[in-house]
């Protein structure tokens, strides 16, 4: 493909990622308590939509906008652009609020446990509601669904994880690029390319570290745990929990196709 055969024009990955660098994030507390586990089924959501929904969605504009900005992604395809953004918006998402400082007060909703559903529907006679399948990692929810309180707590204490870091400008930079490019995902056609700038982004990370944290050679891998949280949050559950609650159902690749395609 064009990308492969021209080659990085503009330079490494560290050169790429480190022109589009935003503003610094501001140190935060340590992690938030753990909740207790018997409750995590249960249904919450957020206290002010308006304002958490409108922080994420700025947020998410300035995330695309700094992919859009970096030479690398400009030399691939826009075929391969969409797939690797469609795969990767969350996780950016999530990077991106963790650098804004963005935090999440949230309420346990009206909506009826399955508990109190059976014990309701017992009181009158009928037969008990089947519980609800649970959508497959990357399918989207079919009608409305309220994130559960154990999937919220992996969020903020996704969040809560980058602060206790105190993750500098430069380190969330080279934590997107490697979300970003992401070589193992299925119909990719410039999969080498790829994986290079992945690993260049690592490098770049380590590099970093060493020069700034001499004393810490823990931290490339506390970095790395905090991408390993980032596999774990479902991408469904992040575009319910700011996004439907605004503009209802949504279909995130439309929207991104729409944002990529656009001048932000």
């Amino acid at each position: 493909c064009r990308c492969c055969a021209e080659g990085r024009r503009h330079g490494s990955i560290l050169y790429s990622i480190l022109r589009s660098q935003e503003q610094r994030a501001v140190p935060a507390a340590g992690p938030a308590p753990r909740g207790c586990p018997c409750g995590s089924r249960r249904r919450v959501a957020l206290r002010s939509p308006q304002v958490a929904c409108k922080a994420a969605s700025a947020v998410l504009v300035k995330t695309l906008r700094f992919v859009q900005n970096v030479p690398c992604f400009q030399e691939l395809p826009l075929e391969e652009q969409l797939l690797l953004v469609r795969s990767c918006w969350a996780p950016l998402l999530l990077l991106g609020l963790a650098q804004e400082r963005v935090h999440l007060e949230t309420v346990e909703s009206a909506e009826p446990s399955m508990l109190q559903r059976i014990l309701t529907a017992r009181q009158h006679g009928e037969r008990p509601p089947a519980p609800a399948p649970a959508p497959a990692a990357g399918r989207p929810h079919h009608g409305p669904h309220l994130p559960s309180a154990g999937e919220i707590q992996a969020i903020k204490g996704f969040l809560a994880k980058c602060w206790s870091l105190d993750i500098s400008t430069k380190e969330y930079a080279y934590l997107k690029g490697t979300v970003l490019f992401n070589p193992d995902l299925p119909g990719l056609q410039c999969t080498q390319y790829i994986e290079g700038l992945q690993r260049e982004a690592q490098q770049a990370l380590n590099e970093h570290i060493r020069l700034i944290h001499r004393g810490d050679e823990a931290r490339f891998a506390k970095l790395n745990v905090v991408l390993s949280l980032l596999r774990s949050i479902n991408a469904n559950v992040v575009a319910e929990l700011f996004f439907r609650p605004i503009i209802g159902a949504v279909n995130m690749d439309d929207m991104l196709l729409e944002m990529l395609c656009a001048k932000l």
